[in-house]
């Protein structure tokens, strides 16, 4: 529960429940599963659950089952996952290695990181993502004779960092 927090929850006994369960809750998920910090994982999802339920939980025979319950079903869905997605890779294999980037694109990510960062956004989004110059400006609310200006101003900056010529015209895009 969060702190500072002197909710309901805590008036109907939640706060003096989890004291007294939780290490107990704790040793049966880490017992259960092995992995520590799932079992720590596990039991702290568990116990939101409860909390935000704790008006029907508190009335059981025995809340802590509940909880263990909880936290031991969370356990077994990611164990499940994570083997659908061990099968799956099995399945389907690794893709092949991404090749290395070339010189010519480490030196273009290079020189615009040294951009200002509109300037680089509005070059990226026109020339990378081959957005037009209303596209840009619609996606980051900026006018397009602003755009405009920080396309020329970048290509500028650009080509200073590359060595070449890299101005265009932006009159009419």
């Amino acid at each position: 529960m969060p702190e500072g927090d002197t909710g309901l929850a805590e008036e109907d006994g939640f706060e003096e429940f989890y004291r007294g369960t939780r290490q107990r809750v704790m040793t049966f998920l880490y017992a259960m599963t092995g992995d520590r910090v799932e079992a720590q994982d596990a039991a702290q999802e568990a116990y939101v659950r409860a909390w935000q339920r704790w008006s029907t939980i508190r009335g059981y025979d025995d809340p802590e089952a509940w909880v263990r319950t909880v936290g031991y079903r969370l356990c077994v869905s990611r164990w499940r996952k994570a083997r659908n997605a061990i099968t799956a890779h099995r399945r389907h294999g690794t893709d092949a290695p991404a090749e290395p980037p070339s010189e010519n694109t480490v030196a273009l990510v290079r020189a615009l990181r040294q951009l200002p960062a509109a300037d680089r956004e509005a070059i990226v989004l026109h020339h990378l993502l081959d957005l037009t110059v209303a596209d840009v400006s619609a996606h980051t609310g900026v006018p397009a004779n602003t755009i405009k200006t920080r396309l020329v101003r970048g290509r500028k900056a650009l080509a200073g960092l590359l060595g070449t010529d890299l101005t265009g015209d932006y009159t009419n895009a």
